[in-house]
This record gives C-alpha cells, sequence and structure tokens, in this order.
C-alpha cells in the first residue's frame, strides 16, 4: 500500500535535482535554438560538403532534395479545415479505391511457472479496399504455438533467464514481418493505384538488435531487409509507423555538424516540434544513416534504404516518425503514401491510423484470453497423459486476475 505522506517527503527530499533538471532543460532549448538555426542556413549541397568535409561515414541523417523545398525544416500542408466534417470528407476522398494494410502481432510468453514450458503468438491483420458502398475489407489471425521442445533448443542457447521473452519477441518479429510479406506479393502484378499502402507498426531501423549477440541479432537484421525488398520487388509501398519516436539521427547530424562529442539528450521528435506548427506539417525526408552497433559491424546496410520524416498528427504530442523504402522517395510518390498516412489518422481514433489500430485490436490476446489459452492447454494435457504443473505463485496470480 502506498503511504502518500512518505511519498511527499520522500518527493520533497530530491527537490534540489528536480530543480537542476529544469535549469538543464532550459539550457539545452538555448542551445537546441542555435544549432537550428545555423542548420536553417544550409542547402543540401552545403551540408553534404559539410558531412564530407569531416569525413563522417554515418553522421545520422542525410539530405534529400526535399531540404531545399522545406521553410525551416517544415514542408506545410496545404490543407486546413474548420471542423472535423470536412476533414473527414477529405480523409476518404484520399482513401476511395485505395487500398490499406496493417499487421500486428501479439503473443504469450512462456512461463517458468508453468510446465510444460508453452509460449503463442498470434498474428493478425486488417485490409480495407475502401471501395465505395461494398465495404470489402478483411479482418484475420493466425496462432502458432511454440512448443517446449523449440523453447527448451532456445533455452540451451545460453540465453539465460530471459530465454522466453527473446524468443517469443524474435518469432512474433519474423511472423509479422513475414504474413506483410506474403500479402504484399499478392498485390504484385496489380496496377499501382490498387496496390495497399502497407502498414508497419515500428521502425525499420532495428537498432537495439546490436546489444544482442550476432546470431540473436541477424534474425531482426534479415526480416527487416526482406521487407525491404519485398516492398521495392512488388512495387508495393510500405510505411513504418512510430507513433512516439525517441530516434536521435537528426540531432546526431546537428552535433557532428557543430563538432560535438555528445549528442544532446533531445529526440529528433522534439527537435522537429518546434518547427511544425500546424496539423499535417511535416519534416523534409532524410536517409537514414544512423551510427550504432549494427551499421559498425556492417550489419546493417539496409539503413541506407529508409527514408524518414516527422509529420504532426496531433495537437497535443510530438510529431510522429514515418519510414519508408527509399524508393519511394525516388518514385517521387512520398506525398501521395503520407497523403494516406494522414488521411488513415483522420478516420482513426486519436490521430492513430484507424488501419494499424484495428489490426492491432485483431491481434491482441487480453488477460481474459490467456486465461482460455491455459484452460484449453490443461485440457489438451490432460488428453496427452501429461499434468499441468503451476507453483503457488503462478495458481495465486491467475486465481487474482
Amino acid at each position: 500500500m502506498l503511504d502518500r505522506n512518505k511519498v511527499i517527503g520522500a518527493l520533497e527530499r530530491k527537490r534540489s535535482e528536480f530543480q537542476e533538471f529544469r535549469q538543464s532543460q532550459a539550457e539545452q532549448r538555448d542551445q537546441l535554438e542555435d544549432w537550428l538555426q545555423t542548420f536553417y542556413t544550409h542547402s543540401v549541397a552545403t551540408l553534404e560538403a559539410a558531412i564530407a568535409a569531416r569525413g563522417i561515414p554515418r553522421p545520422g541523417a542525410l539530405p534529400t532534395a526535399e531540404l531545399d523545398e522545406a521553410e525551416a525544416l517544415c514542408l506545410a500542408f496545404p490543407h486546413q479545415w474548420q471542423d472535423h466534417r470536412n476533414a473527414r470528407n477529405w480523409a476518404l476522398e484520399v482513401l476511395l479505391n485505395r487500398p490499406v494494410l496493417a499487421v500486428d502481432g501479439s503473443q504469450i510468453a512462456p512461463t517458468k511457472d508453468i510446465s510444460p514450458a508453452v509460449g503463442a503468438i498470434q498474428i493478425g491483420w486488417f485490409l480495407n479496399e475502401h471501395t465505395a458502398g461494398r465495404g470489402g475489407y478483411v479482418k484475420d489471425v493466425e496462432f502458432e504455438i511454440l512448443s517446449p521442445k523449440l523453447l527448451s533448443e532456445e533455452e540451451g542457447d545460453d540465453s539465460g533467464g530471459s530465454f522466453a521473452n527473446q524468443t517469443v519477441n524474435r518469432i512474433r518479429f519474423e511472423r509479422e514481418v513475414a504474413k506483410l510479406c506474403e500479402l504484399m506479393e499478392r498485390y504484385a502484378d496489380a496496377p499501382a493505384q490498387q496496390k495497399p499502402l502497407c502498414f508497419f507498426d515500428g521502425s525499420f531501423i532495428v537498432s537495439f538488435a546490436g546489444t544482442m549477440r550476432p546470431e540473436q541479432a541477424r534474425p531482426y537484421t534479415r526480416a527487416v531487409q526482406k521487407l525491404l525488398d519485398c516492398s521495392t520487388r512488388f512495387a508495393v509501398p510500405l510505411v513504418a509507423y512510430i507513433d512516439r519516436s525517441f530516434s536521435r539521427d537528426i540531432i546526431m547530424l546537428m552535433s557532428n555538424l557543430q563538432g560535438e562529442a555528445a549528442m544532446m539528450p533531445v529526440s529528433d521528435a522534439a527537435l522537429i516540434a518546434r518547427c511544425v506548427e500546424k496539423w499535417g506539417d511535416r519534416s523534409p525526408l532524410f536517409i537514414c544513416a544512423r551510427d550504432d552497433a549494427l551499421s559498425q559491424n556492417e550489419q546493417a546496410a539496409f539503413y541506407q534504404d529508409v527514408v524518414f520524416t516527422y509529420l504532426k498528427l496531433s495537437s497535443d504530442a510530438p510529431p510522429a516518425r514515418i519510414e519508408m523504402p527509399r524508393w519511394i522517395h525516388e518514385a517521387g510518390r512520398a506525398e501521395e503514401i503520407l497523403d494516406i498516412v494522414r488521411a488513415e489518422c483522420i478516420v482513426g481514433a486519436n490521430g492513430y491510423p484507424y488501419a494499424v489500430e484495428t489490426a492491432d485490436a485483431t491481434a491482441v490476446i487480453s488477460m481474459q484470453d490467456r486465461q482460455r489459452f491455459y484452460a484449453i492447454y490443461q485440457q489438451f494435457l490432460k488428453q496427452e497423459d501429461l499434468a499441468l504443473q503451476q507453483t503457488h505463485k503462478a495458481q495465486s496470480k491467475l486465481n487474482r486476475r
């Protein structure tokens, strides 16, 4: 039980540290403004020359031609509406006869409190064809069991106590990518306007895998490379949607230009939030040139095939990071694709793409679903003359929930 007075007392004892934090944030804002004013003076040509002069192979980000079109790192959205009805009418017009597809996953991680160990992954997808008057859409799931055999093999790979989550996270990531690729291939021969915009919920830039051993990181880098290759080969547009991004690729670029040894502890999204004022405004596209453990070890050649922008989709949150394969920019289709993203966010709830939230709702495994899963699992084990063994802790948790 929480003691209110003790919480207040503990906070009071740290008051000076919070005041120091506030002061450091004010200093960072001033420094960031100086960096921005310097950055605004650059064109693509001068920026490329400055990067080359410093001999930095991975400066964080590289400019595209859009930088010369932007005003103070902002590409203004040309439409503004007085009410949501007009915005929705625009969105429905953009989406008419334009298929949109999203895939998401959910999981049940194995626990050492239950034996035989078992895990599960559910991949859900949502395809909305946006055909007038016909309501053509598909919602479906695939369910996969992670057996004791597979889990024991992973545990024996010296993965330590975190083996279960590592295994489930990796397989879920691979299955989400595989399903997206399978669905994209179905549209390989379709006319361009009939190919769906495919949403990937998360980033193509898998820096987190750089903290893993190479054999654990490879499945992630292979999966992203496969996803980008499928989009390019089948000419099916693809975007990665990151609602709350803490990436610092543009900040890294600015830091390198300033000759600073350490990056400012500010995200790109917080930086661009100072530049984009109105809903729908965005930053120019940049090519990803992140310097992380994967790129340093030459395990992320595909980073250079990814471009990204920050798009303002909410009045009370930082802009979302939108990544896409570089071919979309080179084909001159970036703004067309970003209009579909904007339209999806208008018809979705709380400024979130409708297809992504629907795929999430389709894939999600609730706490009640987990209880049903373990009941079904127990019945299955009984048929196989196996007993489900649970620790008292696990039984207590299930009873309380």
